[in-house]
């Protein structure tokens, strides 16, 4: 029986029905939980008495559950009501493909989008290995952000092919067994109408007959009764797109008739092949398109059609004698990426076409890798590589490595298990070439090192230059010989105009080539491709003289720039094709009051570029630091709780970062990169003493505690765990290990520290005792950072890998003991961007308050650009 508004299904109440087929009825709902709309598809009480059907409907939700795409509808839930089953999936705004059919054909161009997004989703359902089955305009959505696939009810799960291909499950299927035959009729293939076993093939015959209805209005089989229309799927061809509709593109027509094929091995084996011919053919009507004539102007346009083909007979002539001596440049194409996706950065392959794109997975809550074809509508991430950065490929295109958790890695870029290649604390960039060898930046205020890509001991091969005001060394790129490599001479404490790119080698000296303040890259024909003014330029480059000359030619005006690592998102392979994201405002955050079951509670100053966070020991200020998106500098700022007042601490042009209050809440320790090194600096929050240094080193020092009794600053130096006396000024190590060590935390007694390592391959919570580490301690499960005690020290907070926030109760004393740990809520703190990014929330004595920097409006969603054939355009 149909279901009334306000009838529910555990937190879903219906507002209205949105139709029904023979699998089920469907309503809008509402989640009265997360407060969205969604629909329910439901399975009628007496349909579910039915063993086939109820089997046919479990199955449709394990399928689009193992289904991610942005042109497959969501399912977001999966139940049982009263003996009733449903399907909780997204609600999709805008109109069927039918409804909109009633109205005519759709423009060509729009035709080539929907299609090539369809085709696309049918390649990822084909790759999971499931067949539709049931493709039809009633299936596809049209929205404002294009097609959706619909209803998988009569989809078959396969096994699928390496090649993407999928072909029929060994086991026999009781409900889709020879001689039993399932779709809709007009849409059927050849082999649906005899009953016969299907793959993916059968849904590109299929798309093939939904294609020609949006082009030319009319169905591609037409008969006056299903026997009819199965005779002419089987044995006849439907008219040409040509002779249906004027000015059809040949190649469209000739795509679209493959689909037709009756035998499946005559069709494109591939739905990604098919949207990439679409895709490839739309590129090309807007570059050679001039619009459909009107009736008025047909018999004109005919004569002219006429002259145009004895005009490019007479072309096809001159050319062919002209290819003889030389082959024609093929003109710049610049188009948009159809998936859209905010890049941290990404890496071309060898290839050309593969692209290997850091992006924030929902599923991980942090940035993981994605495989990403160009010209399809979708990507694949790849597992393991959560957490990863500044990816960078094998020369045979099989490999990428990349930095995640101060590690450098690599994994097979078909998937696989991950790699550990050697420590990389906080790595900037790599490159690898042809003896496999990788040139790498294991951290930010270091030269680069050089390592076998198998593994082993890093070999350092150059070092920044203290009398050239260099910080360290980072994006490294090797040059055609595999012997030189571009690379990044870097300066971030706010002079001026002192980063460069240079040619370095693997035995030899550096040489100067440009002032630049990004990485570069290198492509044929003899280009060199780097950052200026917001726009990426190229500008002829000797590969034996290493030197620039020519014009600088701007290739795109604006791409995304990453100030706080001085990168632009771009990547250009050697044969020239060239990706990058384009550019985008900065995201906002706050830092955002919560209770311990996660409900927001307050806010703290305006949405800005935060950091860390800290509370004061009263409770009553909270210190951050904060970046200027127009200056570029990062400075400590403070803010007085009880008052909603805010005062800016430091002002030097460097990074200053990483506030820690003393106890007494008069002054506070920070990081700074001022000098050529790190630096720990002291400043009264008064302001009335001049900065002074607490420790400095020849390699990275980050403040992370101050000890209660006053005496102690704990800091991470480089991999290890340091602390300083104040009353003598004299830092001492405190732990070592073969790990990366960090976020060191006093407990209130300040017999024990707290911190993170990630000598297990992922980050992990430990305790040991101070001021000798003696003992350890495993606090987190499964993956844990940032730790936090609770004031009176009877509880250890920390994020777990996903971003939860945790509590495991603890008992210190003369032993130290820990509790399991508990999820208190879901946080969505704001992804690291620098490499100090390490607290990023505070909690308050009493333990039931967690102030956390968390996004409040992310960056506009710019799409990647790809051009090809780029060199054209700078000769």
């Amino acid at each position: 029986m149909p279901f009334a508004r306000g009838d529910k299904f555990g937190p879903y109440e219906i507002v209205s029905p949105l139709g029904a087929g023979g699998m089920g009825e469907v309503y809008l709902a509402r989640d009265s939980r997360l407060g969205r709309e969604v629909a329910i598809k439901v399975l009628p009480q007496a349909m579910s008495a039915d063993v086939m059907r109820k089997q046919r409907f479990e199955r449709e939700a394990k399928t689009i559950s193992s289904l991610n795409h942005p042109n497959i509808c969501t399912l977001y839930d999966v139940g049982s009501h009263d003996g009733i089953a449903f399907l909780v999936m997204e609600y999709v705004q805008g109109e069927t493909l039918a409804t909109r059919l009633e109205k005519g054909p759709l423009p060509l161009e729009q035709a080539l989008k929907f299609g090539a997004q369809v085709a696309y989703a049918l390649d990822r359902a084909h790759r999971s290995g499931v067949v539709h089955r049931d493709l039809k305009p009633g299936n596809i959505m049209l929205t404002s952000a294009g097609a959706k696939m619909l209803d998988f009810g009569l989809a078959k799960p396969t096994a699928s092919l390496a090649n993407g291909l999928t072909v029929t499950a060994a086991a026999a299927d009781p409900m889709t067994q020879e001689g039993l035959i399932v779709g809709t009729f007009q849409y059927m293939s050849p082999e649906q109408i005899e009953g016969k076993d299907v793959d993916g093939r059968s849904d590109i015959f299929s798309f093939g007959a939904v294609l020609y209805e949006m082009l030319t209005g009319r169905r591609a089989f037409e008969g006056k009764s299903q026997l009819s229309v199965a005779s002419a799927i089987l044995e006849k061809e439907p008219p040409s797109l040509s002779s249906a509709k004027s000015l059809t593109p040949t190649a469209l027509d000739r795509a679209v008739a493959k689909c037709f094929a009756k035998n499946p091995d005559e069709r494109w084996q591939s739905a990604s092949d098919l949207g990439s011919e679409l895709t490839w053919i739309a590129e090309r009507g807007r570059e050679t398109s001039a619009g459909e004539p009107s009736a008025g102007e047909s018999r004109a346009g005919i004569r002219v059609a006429w002259i145009a083909v004895v005009a490019s007979v007479l072309l096809l002539v001159a050319a062919t004698i002209w290819w003889r001596g030389a082959k024609s440049p093929q003109a710049p194409m610049h188009f948009y990426a159809a998936w859209q996706a905010s890049a941290r950065d990404l890496a071309v392959a060898p290839n050309g076409h593969t692209v290997a794109v850091v992006a924030y997975s929902e599923t991980a809550r942090k940035n993981a890798i994605w495989i990403y074809e160009v010209g399809a509508a979708g990507a694949k991430s790849l597992s393991g590589t959560e957490g990863a950065a500044y990816p960078f490929w094998s020369p045979d295109g099989r490999s990428i490595a990349f930095f995640a958790d101060s590690r450098l890695k690599r994994v097979e870029s078909s998937g696989g298990p991950v790699e550990t290649i050697c420590d990389a604390p906080s790595g900037r960039g790599g490159t690898w070439n042809q003896e496999n060898l990788i040139v790498f930046a294991p951290d930010v205020n270091e030269g680069l090192s050089e390592i076998v890509a198998t593994g082993g001991v890093p070999k350092k091969i150059t070092k920044p230059d203290a009398t050239k005001s260099e910080q360290g060394h980072r994006w490294p790129v090797f040059l055609p010989d595999g012997k030189h490599f571009l690379y990044l001479a870097a300066n971030f404490s706010g002079t001026k105009n002192v980063n460069n790119i240079l040619v370095g080698a693997l035995e030899g000296e550096s040489r100067l080539v440009v002032e630049a303040g990004a990485n570069a890259a290198y492509a044929d024909p003899g280009y060199l491709l780097y950052y200026r003014n917001h726009a990426l330029v190229a500008q002829a480059f000797d590969l034996k003289r290493f030197s620039l000359s020519g014009d600088v030619i701007t290739l795109l005006p604006d791409i995304k720039y990453l100030p706080q690592v001085k990168r632009a998102v771009f990547s250009v392979s050697f044969g020239g094709s060239l990706v990058a994201q384009g550019g985008e405002q900065e995201a906002l955050s706050q830092p955002t009051w919560f209770d311990r079951q996660g409900k927001a509670t307050g806010v703290v100053g305006a949405p800005d570029v935060y950091g860390n966070v800290e509370l004061s020991p009263d409770g009553k200020s909270l210190a951050v630091d904060k970046t200027d998106m127009e200056t570029l500098n990062t400075d400590i700022w403070t803010y007085d709780l009880t008052r909603d007042s805010s005062k800016r601490l430091t002002f030097d042009p460097s990074i200053d970062a990483l506030p820690v209050w003393n106890p007494d809440g008069l002054s506070l320790v920070f990081g700074s990169n001022r000098g050529m090194g790190r630096e720990i600096y002291m400043k009264q929050v008064g302001g009335t003493q001049d900065e002074r240094v607490v420790a400095n080193d020849t390699v990275n020092v980050y403040p992370s505690d101050w000890s209660k009794d006053g005496k102690y600053v704990l800091y991470s130096r480089g991999a290890e765990l340091w602390f300083v006396a104040l009353s003598d000024s004299k830092a001492r190590e405190f732990l070592k290990t073969n790990a990366v060590l960090k976020n060191g935390q006093f407990s209130p007694d300040g017999k024990w520290v707290a911190y993170t390592s990630n000598e297990t391959g992922k980050w992990e919570v430990y305790v040991t005792s101070f001021p000798d580490a003696h003992g350890k301690w495993q606090i987190s499960k499964g993956g844990g950072e940032q730790p936090r005690w609770r004031g009176d020290g009877k509880e250890v907070f920390y994020l777990s890998s996903d971003y939860k926030m945790m509590a495991a109760s603890v008992t210190t004393g003369s032993n130290f003991d820990a509790g399991t740990p508990v999820n208190l809520f879901q946080a969505t703190p704001r992804p690291p961007v620098l490499v100090y990014d390490f607290l990023v929330y505070d909690v308050s004595r009493d333990g039931q308050r967690f102030v956390i920097n968390t996004p409040v409006k992310q960056a506009d969603l710019q799409p990647m650009s790809v051009l090809l054939n780029w060199a054209t355009k700078v000769h």
